[in-house]
């Protein structure tokens, strides 16, 4: 049986099923592209239509006649062909008119069928032979799935979650039969899926009578299973999957999760059962639109939430809330406020961020915001790949906390964990990896399948483990202790091997930077006249092989770059604070010569003045794994990674005897001089007494 990391459904049904879903996938497929090429309509207007038929079947599936309405004749089809009029297009229509009074909240009244008679008896045919409603709910279900994907591209920082990712939130927060479930930005519907099924399975699996059984899940699904969506035609797409699902009608609703709760609230009583929604939820499972393209700047949203206002430090350092609103504020920001707004006290969340949430300084108060409502429980980063294949390269993490009624200061292990290993590569189709033995074969499991190269699975297993608390084993993943947290709360940045590094240096007598070099951040006094010439240094212009600089570029200060900044003098130092090299093996530090005094470098570098420690040997300890590990443990942001001035000024270096460091400068100078002897033989080196004349 094929496999595929995408849609992992496929993989938990029989070769039989697998078969019908692949058929039920290209039938859709036939019918969207059918309406695509004959009616001059978008591939967004016509996936709108076939969504449109699918409720139609659905009525017509489920409504109290015996004799089928959603058909088209031999001789219907006939007529068609002919140029004729018959009855076959209102017959559809007359259905269609009643799907929307039976789902009043899907559609409008207004709404109509916008395809050529031609192409509505094409779809028709297409799809009368199915019945929907009695078929197995995981082939339509992956079938639906997988279509929606082939045909639907998250915009504005909206995009599918993979299917793995999902099944980890919900195996990590275990709901209840009893526990309600929300997704306030549930797109398509996936949360509310895996939830369902994970409570079925834990729960009804066993019922031998099938009525009953079903009688209980469906229950379930109409008491406990809600979701948000903005997008009226991804709130449709959801309602359709739950309805596939054979959840009966879930409660999506299509609204704003961040308007006024009171808005919220009202869209919610028309479509659910619930008349309010603060405060209720069991469990939140969620991943929001993030990106700072989407700004929310509207006034009156902001204003209903703390994190919609700027937040300052008092006279005790202490970060709190001004009484100023923000110019604009990410989406993603928001809803981890309204998500804890939602929940009950003691309700969990599972929330996939940006990983600048969990480590930029300028974002410090989310983070104590956070503290401040609820208890964290884990944080979970996800490789680069993960979401490449679902139409953004964005690099994210989970955070799963807890909604605590009073903050409690109490200390308790938290769950940190890295997933390295996802299944597939980081392309557009994310194509499946398998593991391989050590010549290179394909292993295979038990039923002599081929095994995927994951390790999301044994996370979750780690995870399990932890929460009954027990000892687990995994490489990947550590515990930290409440009391050890500081500011941040990205996996990377508390990685124990940084911490035992920090430690030995500690307990070795190790400075701060900021004790022993003065850190030149000051803009250049010439870069004030814009006719002046100046001689500007740039990242690439300094060598990661033999920290030297090795070049310049000479321009007016009108046409330097924005990021030209600081004066350089013989025998400063120079090392990168920003750009993704920081903390590898290709970071840039070099020794400023005198052929490079005078010259203005770029912010990405930091001008270091050695004060209390030998110039030469803090040459060598910032070229060193001491420097550079800590430098890669603290730096933050996504597209251009950086290291603050404070956090710079905390790196720890070891501090040797005077002695040393002179035998370590001396080396340094030998090897300079020798570099420089090298360079004059190579400029002395004539080959003119070869050249014929």
């Amino acid at each position: 049986m094929q496999k595929t990391t995408l849609f992992p459904e496929l993989d938990q049904i029989s070769k039989d099923g697998l078969k019908k879903a692949e058929n039920l996938f290209k039938i859709f497929g036939d019918i969207h592209n059918h309406i695509y090429a004959n009616d001059g309509l978008s591939s967004q207007e016509a996936f709108a239509e076939v969504l449109k038929l699918l409720f139609v079947k659905v009525e017509d599936e489920r409504g109290e006649e015996k004799k089928s309405k959603f058909y088209i004749s031999s001789s219907e089809q006939e007529d068609i062909s002919n140029g004729q009029n018959n009855s076959f297009r209102a017959r559809i229509v007359e259905l269609f008119d009643k799907a929307k009074k039976d789902y009043a909240d899907v559609f409008d009244e207004s709404e109509k069928i916008n395809l050529k008679t031609a192409t509505l008896a094409f779809v028709v045919g297409k799809l009368q032979n199915l019945n929907l409603s009695k078929s197995d709910r995981d082939v339509k279900g992956t079938a639906f799935q997988k279509f929606v994907y082939s045909h639907q591209r998250g915009e504005r920082g909206q995009f599918f979650t993979p299917d793995a990712i999902i099944r980890l939130c919900v195996d990590f927060l275990a709901p209840q039969k009893n526990e309600k479930v929300l997704d306030p930005a549930c797109g398509t519907g996936g949360f509310l899926v895996e939830a369902m099924k994970y409570v079925w399975k834990n729960n009804f699996s066993n019922i031998k009578n099938v009525d009953e059984r079903k009688r209980k899940e469906l229950e379930y699904a109409e008491k406990n299973l809600f979701g948000i969506e903005i997008n009226p035609l991804v709130a449709k797409i959801a309602k359709m999957r739950m309805i596939l699902e054979d959840d009966g009608y879930s409660g999506i609703v299509n609204t704003n999760s961040l308007s006024n709760i009171q808005a919220v609230e009202k869209e919610f009583s028309k479509a659910t059962y619930l008349k309010e929604i603060k405060g209720i939820f069991d469990i939140i499972l969620t991943n929001p639109p993030f990106g700072s393209q989407g700004k929310v700047n509207s006034e009156s949203v902001l204003h209903d939430f703390s994190l919609g206002y700027k937040w300052a430090k008092n006279h005790s350092e202490k970060l709190i809330v001004t009484s100023q609103l923000q110019n604009g504020q990410v989406p993603e920001i928001l809803f981890i406020e309204r998500c804890l707004e939602l929940l009950k006290d003691g309700g969990k969340l599972a929330i996939v961020l940006p990983n600048g949430d969990f480590e930029n300084s300028s974002l410090d108060y989310v983070r104590e915001f956070i503290h401040s409502k609820a208890k964290i429980l884990a944080v979970v980063a996800l490789p680069p790949e993960t979401f490449i294949p679902h139409g953004t390269g964005v690099k994210a993490s989970i955070l799963f906390c807890q909604k605590l009624e009073a903050k409690k200061v109490e200390d308790y292990s938290i769950f940190f964990g890295k997933i390295k290993k996802m299944g597939y590569e980081g392309n557009k189709n994310g194509t499946v990896i398998y593991k391989k033995d050590s010549f290179g074969r394909i292993l295979e499991n038990k039923d002599g399948e081929p095994v995927i190269d994951e390790d999301i699975s044994e996370m979750t297993s780690a995870f399990s483990i932890f929460k009954q608390g027990k000892k687990f084993v995994n490489e990947n993943a550590f515990l930290l202790r409440y009391r050890e947290l500081d500011s941040r709360l990205d996996v990377e940045y508390y990685n124990p091997n940084y911490r035992n590094t920090r430690l030995l240096l500690s307990k070795k007598g190790a400075k701060r930077i900021g004790d022993i070099v003065e850190i030149q951040n000051k803009k250049s006094q010439k870069l004030k006249n814009p006719e002046v010439i100046i001689r500007y240094v740039e990242l690439s212009d300094a060598s990661p092989l033999n920290g030297e600089l090795v070049s310049y570029s000479e321009m007016l200060v009108h046409e330097a770059p924005s990021r030209a900044s600081y004066d350089i003098e013989d025998g400063d130092i120079i090392t990168a604070v920003a750009g993704n090299s920081v903390g590898t093996k290709n970071h840039a530090t070099a020794i400023v010569s005198k052929e490079f005094s005078g010259c203005i470098c770029t912010n990405g570098f930091r001008v270091l003045r050695a004060k209390n420690i030998n110039p030469y040997y803090l040459f060598a300890v910032l070229r060193s794994d001491i420097f550079l590990s800590q430098m890669f443990q603290l730096r933050t942001g996504a597209a251009i990674p950086s290291v603050s001035d404070e956090d710079l000024k905390n790196i720890l270096i070891p501090i040797p005897t005077e002695a040393e460091q002179k035998r370590i400068e001396k080396t340094i100078k030998e090897s300079m001089d020798l570099r420089e002897k090298s360079r004059q033989m190579l400029e002395e080196l004539s080959l003119e007494p070869y050249i014929l004349v």
